[in-house]
């Protein structure tokens, strides 16, 4: 009946999970929790990064502002992100960055001495907190081979230059500035569904078959060598173009093959800045759009009681 509505109990499988990687399936549910999932993950999981920089020494080429900038823009260690106050909400300091509960604070001190370009990254930022430390892109293995990994490049000093500065890291999220956010990409796709008609298939020379197949842009049909039948081998890889119906009916094969996406089904696909795992990327989100939903319900008993009790009700709540 149309306006009704029912409940979901929305299903996750990992297929895939690595520290800044993960690939999920996303089912029984609707395109507005999937996007809204998506959306969470990028603008409104919270991590911490670099928000205030007081320079005391630059004789570097690059300004004090330009520093600042790609200060800001490193990836920080952001496990404890959630449980951090946001600094405008905290009570316990002025927000000069020596509080424990909303911020960090980092030190640089670097100066070179010789001949030689001296890089100064962000394995040169001193954290006051070992919690909260920049992210280390760096190959374990490359450590052992002598190659030394050596973080973000700040900036290059030659002799003479110096560069000495305090800096205050703060929570925050996407939202409010690209830098809190702890998705380098968040996609995803409905999961196509893909039935080939094997009597019309049948009735297509070998010929025809190679040119159908390879009609499609992404490798999602093949034929089997043993058998010659056209067989779907990868159908995620779909990405629904329509080439392959349009093949079909230009060679007047109309039907010969059906494709629809699942509407209650997604794939996600996640990818981390490395301030948090993508393991823990996702389930922040799922944390915040629960709160999310509470606030939400809030407001509707809110105005559910302002209904009844009138200004009654809004003086109870201090308004």
């Amino acid at each position: 009946m149309e306006g009704m509505s029912y409940q979901r109990f929305p299903k996750v499988k990992i297929r895939e999970l690595k520290d800044d990687y993960a690939k999920f399936e996303l089912r029984d549910t609707d395109a507005s929790v999937a996007n809204a999932l998506r959306r969470v993950m990028i603008a409104e999981v919270p991590t911490v990064a670099i928000d205030l920089v007081e320079i005391e020494v630059n004789s570097s080429v690059l300004n004090d502002e330009f520093i600042a900038h790609r200060l800001g823009l490193i990836p920080l260690t952001s496990e404890n992100a959630m449980s951090m106050r946001f600094s405008r909400d905290c009570d316990a300091c002025d927000g000069d960055g020596q509080c424990e509960y909303c911020s960090v604070e980092f030190h640089l001190n670097a100066k070179c001495r010789t001949d030689q370009t001296l890089d100064v990254t962000s394995k040169d930022l001193i954290s006051a907190d070992h919690r909260v430390t920049p992210v280390d892109f760096g190959d374990p293995a490359a450590y052992d081979s002598g190659d030394q990994q050596r973080g973000i490049i700040i900036v290059k000093l030659r002799r003479g230059q110096e560069l000495r500065l305090r800096a205050i890291a703060r929570k925050g999220i996407g939202k409010d500035h690209a830098k809190w956010s702890p998705a380098a990409t968040v996609t995803f796709m409905y999961e196509p569904e893909i039935h080939i008609n094997d009597e019309m298939m049948e009735n297509l020379t070998l010929e025809e078959k190679k040119a159908w197949v390879e009609s499609s842009p992404t490798k999602v049909f093949d034929i089997d060598p043993n058998t010659g039948q056209v067989v779907v081998v990868d159908r995620e890889a779909y990405t629904y173009d329509d080439e392959v119906l349009k093949k079909a009916e230009a060679m007047g094969k109309p039907g010969l093959v059906e494709i629809y996406a699942k509407e209650d089904s997604f794939i996600f696909t996640v990818e981390s800045t490395g301030a948090i795992k993508a393991s823990q990327l996702v389930l922040n989100a799922i944390e915040v759009l629960k709160q999310k939903l509470d606030a939400v319900r809030l407001s509707e008993d809110t105005v559910e009681a302002d209904d009844q009790f009138g200004e009654l009700g809004a003086h109870m709540r201090g308004g």
